[in-house]
């Protein structure tokens, strides 16, 4: 006769149970990983078509956070979502006149992502394709994409350099509220 025995079998589950007991962490990282290189690719491809826009336009392009698709928000971070548009008028703020470009509604309500100083509130790409604070100084910074944990974890920044380039790199976060 051949086969396996009662007691072959249940050591087999039981070395089963423990492989997958193990990799079951592993796992739910790595999905947490790529959802925060998914959301960080959005908010870059957005970058790059705004970019894009403002040297095919020949003429100055924002990205802008926003809460309702249409207007620039008031306060808030990025997560809200954004708006892309041409502005004509070279004021960092979308007018009545002016025409978006592209829309990108919240991110998941896990997600946070804030930048510094210079571009907390906008990005503004000129026809060079360049970035330029609405004073005309050169426009760079960071901003932070984590998922929201009082202790921290994995996250992403995207660095802006001044010629308009962006780039998305791992970090670590100490904390993300």
């Amino acid at each position: 006769m051949q086969g396996f025995t009662l007691v072959e079998l249940l050591v087999v589950i039981a070395i089963l149970g423990i492989l997958l007991g193990t990799a079951a962490p592993w796992a739910a990282t790595v999905a947490d990983s790529m959802r925060l290189s998914s959301q960080a690719n959005l908010y870059l491809a957005s970058l790059h078509l705004a970019r894009s826009e403002a040297i095919k336009r020949n003429s100055r392009v924002t990205l802008c956070n926003s809460a309702d698709g249409a207007t620039c928000a008031a306060s808030g971070g990025w997560q809200q979502g954004w708006i892309i548009f041409h502005d004509a008028n070279n004021n960092a703020a979308k007018d009545d006149a002016e025409v978006v470009v592209h829309q990108v509604p919240a991110l998941p309500t896990s997600f946070r992502l804030v930048g510094n100083q210079n571009v907390a509130k906008y990005v503004s790409f000129g026809a060079t394709g360049g970035t330029h604070l609405v004073s005309g100084a050169f426009q760079a910074g960071t901003l932070t994409l984590c998922r929201q944990s009082a202790s921290g974890g994995e996250a992403r920044d995207i660095v802006i350099n001044s010629a308009g380039r962006a780039r998305v790199q791992k970090v670590a976060v100490a904390s993300c509220v």
